[in-house]
């Protein structure tokens, strides 16, 4: 199984999400104070995201249903078909 999204139990103020390589640069040239490089994941496939920041609730169900696509699309059929 491949994870999709981490967050501290504590305190979840931000949340680290997997993405696209070329989509998490942009979004972290659009959204500098609220998306960043992803903290203790790869830098390329992993974004921290505030959910307590500008971002709005649309915007951050987005950006968790990019990252479970991303991971539900890299699985095998056989692992897709115990999940859907």
């Amino acid at each position: 199984m491949g994870i999709f999204v981490l967050t501290s139990i504590s305190e979840p103020k931000t949340v680290n999400l997997k993405c696209d390589p070329d989509r998490a640069v942009d979004l972290r040239e659009r959204f500098p104070d609220d998306i960043f490089p992803g903290f203790h994941m790869n830098k390329k496939h992993w974004n921290t995201v505030s959910v307590m920041g500008s971002l709005d609730h649309k915007q951050i169900r987005e950006l968790i249903q990019h990252s479970y696509s991303l991971v539900l699309d890299s699985l095998s059929k056989n692992v897709k078909a115990t999940l859907i």
